[in-house]
């Protein structure tokens, strides 16, 4: 076989395992970053110490600590005008996301939410932290990329939907 016949041949297809692992290769993530926004979203809606303009272990307190070494101050100063509803709003948020992408509904859309939210996290909460690698909002954010990216290919309500879509067209 000359070199000419190995460029000219077809590229083989992937065999149906290969296939199959693809379609499930980003279910492990989803299931791991939706049930974590899932928890933490919970978890602040029902600490009402975690809901509260002052104190230990509140929003208010918890955001005047990070506020000097945040990347942003800015935005840590618009959190602390309404700290309460600041938490609230990230709390509500983050279950949002979870149950969107363990769901796989609106998966983009979901996850570039859960990237905004680490985003924000990382630029303010755990910017300071050093070696960077030891604050956990950045690997989130990059957690997040692959479903923004690529969505839910399978157990998905995305899925089910665009497949429903197909059969009426078709």
């Amino acid at each position: 076989m000359t070199r000419t016949d190995v460029l000219d041949a077809a590229p083989s297809k992937p065999s149906p395992l290969k296939e199959r692992a693809a379609a499930y290769a980003l279910l492990p993530l989803r299931i791991f970053l939706g049930a974590t926004f899932v928890y933490a979203g919970l978890d602040k809606l029902t600490d009402p110490a975690f809901l509260a303009a002052a104190g230990d272990g509140s929003i208010g307190d918890q955001m005047r600590a990070v506020r000097d070494g945040s990347a942003v101050p800015a935005m840590v100063d618009l959190a602390l005008r309404s700290p309460v509803g600041f938490g609230t709003a990230i709390a509500v948020g983050e279950l949002l996301v979870g149950l969107g992408v363990l769901a796989g509904l609106l998966t983009r859309v979901a996850a570039a939410g859960g990237a905004l939210i680490s985003l924000s996290l990382w630029l303010t909460v755990s910017w300071a932290v050093t070696p960077y690698y030891y604050g956990n909002d950045l690997v989130y954010l990059m957690a997040w990329t692959p479903l923004v990216l690529a969505g839910a290919s399978s157990w998905s309500l995305d899925a089910l939907i665009r497949s429903r879509r197909s059969l009426r067209t078709a």
